[in-house]
């Protein structure tokens, strides 16, 4: 089957960027990215590029390059459906909140609702993929819903059929659009290989076949949350480790270099941290856990729980440690944050760190600057379930505000570190590695500190101020 039109449901992280690339790649495919949320689908087609709803380095040109040609974003769900050859679902799949597997199992009810869609509108036969994280044998919940639309071709209807692949994606945030352009593998799980060729030919366009992987469709979903499952546990790994090195003497990068020159084990994703945040690890991991209890592996949920456990307590050990080396209280000290983003080049905060960080400092009474580039102090409401202050800080408004248990947001760093007791760095922005902390120190009360929980300034640099240091992972310090 040769695929000329794409709809894509949910412009969000995932599909978005992924859309933005096959269009690029693919010249003569028309791609339509749906989405029910009106403003998501304007800053999608807003002319300046600076206001895409997603960050990424290299999307906005791309947007910029296709959009309007082969590449387009509406609301026209059900029209941009029975138009296409082949649909991608890629909408959200939170954590349940209630109900069966609450806190655990993925709530599959926007899955639900496009499957239900597909089914109809879609007129002749239609490939449909799943591009969202799902748990093992949700392609059932999809074939199911499918297989229903066939009994309702009657009369003179053109008959519907369908096929359903897998195809996770394996996406990094800040790097997304080269993790599509050079992949490390695409995964395609299917059943019908006619469907799965149909998929793989897209690709080869710009990967080359040996890259191409193809399983059958169950492996490919729990290949999918093992992948993310084995990351996490990784950072969580790394960062037990710098606890100790703290508690003993020694230094977590030199420990990470040490084992990471095995060949068996590599280097990736050894870099300590807040902990391990955006909108896949926790949640995949969580879902890992909800299925081996389903299927009577209580063993097996304990590990992967453990992972998560260990990640919250290293979160709550660092703003715990803050608040002992400012004397054990915090009541209205003035803490800068230095991002909020989960990871440097991108700006979602999802399960970022800075959240439950920033929580607990607020709940010790300590008044925050908040300073991000990339997030809007309106997202960090959301996150922080608490008004700002003031979302456009100047120096002449800190002084006038009653501080203890609030925040304010900046995107400035000029003047925020006036009387500022601490510097806390949550997000690895190039931006915050070329601070003169030696001109900083001038302006912050004695005796301040800076916690660098991302392990990306010089402590010989530091040490040319007058501010006392730590480090995450040097217990030398």
């Amino acid at each position: 089957m040769i695929i000329k039109n794409i709809c894509c449901i949910g412009a969000g992280y995932v599909g978005g960027p992924t859309m933005s690339v096959l269009a690029e790649k693919c010249p003569n495919i028309i791609i339509n990215v749906v989405d029910l949320n009106q403003e998501r689908v304007n800053s999608w087609n807003s002319n300046d590029l600076n206001n895409l709803p997603v960050y990424e380095p290299g999307l906005a040109e791309i947007v910029k390059n296709c959009r309007n040609k082969n590449l387009f974003f509406s609301n026209l769900i059900q029209e941009k459906i029975k138009e296409a050859d082949m649909v991608f679902i890629s909408v959200n799949t939170p954590t349940k909140k209630k109900g069966l597997g609450a806190g655990k199992a993925s709530d599959l009810k926007w899955v639900e609702a496009c499957a239900r869609q597909v089914a109809q509108y879609s007129s002749g036969h239609t490939i449909v993929v799943e591009k969202s994280t799902l748990p093992v044998r949700t392609a059932e919940v999809i074939k199911s819903i499918l297989k229903e639309s066939k009994k309702q071709n009657i009369g003179e209807m053109p008959l519907k059929t369908f096929d359903v692949l897998s195809n996770p994606e394996f996406l990094s945030e800040g790097s997304a659009i080269k993790d599509l352009l050079i992949p490390d593998r695409v995964l395609i799980g299917g059943e019908n290989n006619d469907a799965i060729n149909s998929l793989c030919e897209i690709y080869k366009n710009w990967v080359p076949e040996e890259k191409i992987l193809t399983t059958n469709i169950w492996s490919s979903e729990l290949a999918k949350l093992t992948s993310n499952a084995f990351l996490a546990q990784r950072i969580s790994s790394i960062n037990s480790i710098s606890a100790l090195c703290e508690a003993t003497g020694a230094n977590v990068k030199e420990v990470a270099r040490a084992i990471g020159s095995d060949s068996r084990i590599g280097s990736k994703f050894l870099n300590t941290g807040p902990g391990f945040g955006g909108s896949c690890f926790k949640k995949d991991i969580l879902n890992l856990v909800y299925l081996s209890e389903f299927f009577g592996l209580p063993e097996v949920a304990a590990f992967w729980e453990s992972v998560v456990n260990l990640n919250n307590w290293h979160q709550n050990r660092i703003s715990k440690l803050i608040t002992k080396k400012l004397f054990g209280t915090l009541s209205n000290k003035k803490i800068v944050i230095l991002g909020f983003a989960f990871k440097a080049n991108t700006n979602d905060t999802r399960e970022s760190a800075a959240i439950q960080i920033c929580k607990n400092l607020l709940e010790e009474d300590a008044y925050l600057v908040i300073h991000d580039s990339k997030v809007a102090y309106k997202q960090i409401e959301v996150d922080l379930e608490k008004k700002v202050l003031n979302s456009h800080l100047t120096n002449n408004d800190d002084s006038k505000i009653s501080k203890g248990g609030n925040w304010n947001y900046t995107q400035d760093l000029s003047g925020i570190f006036n009387d500022a007791d601490a510097v806390v760095i949550l997000t690895e922005w190039d931006i915050y590695k070329s601070i003169n902390w030696e001109v900083v120190s001038k302006f912050m009360r004695s005796p301040a500190w800076i916690f660098d929980t991302r392990s990306i300034l010089s402590p010989i640099d530091i040490k040319k101020s007058n501010l006392n240091f730590w480090q995450i992972g040097d217990g030398l310090l």
